[in-house]
């Protein structure tokens, strides 16, 4: 079964967070709890969203759009990240999340894709 896992930290951090220029390679950095997902092909999916400060959130109401700056609602923590998980029950997804690098000094959230 698949889990999504959304990675939240502090909000003012990712919005402070330098992102990368274009040209510049992507860091290949040293993941002892991705590594050993991969190794056991529980890892599907995953990456890094750029900071809130450049996300809009859109709107659709009696046909009008409304298109506001930044994440829907004001808020200490933000997801800065993402990843797709096989797991065999929720109870397992939970365990993968409690070991994630982020889980120790923001949030995890585990969801089963629908019909899971």
């Amino acid at each position: 079964m698949r889990y999504l896992l959304l990675v939240c930290w502090d909000a003012g951090r990712l919005d402070e967070d330098q992102e990368p220029a274009a040209d510049e390679p992507a860091e290949d950095e040293d993941m002892p709890w991705l590594d050993d997902l991969r190794s056991r092909d529980a890892w599907v999916l995953g990456d890094r969203l750029a900071p809130p400060r450049r996300a809009r959130s859109v709107r659709s109401r009696g046909g009008k759009v409304m298109v506001t700056d930044g994440p829907f609602a004001e808020t200490k923590e933000a997801i800065g990240g993402f990843d797709i998980i096989e797991a065999s029950d929720l109870d397992e997804a939970v365990r993968i999340a409690a070991e994630h690098p982020v889980a120790a000094t923001g949030t995890i959230e585990v969801r089963p894709f629908w019909g899971t």
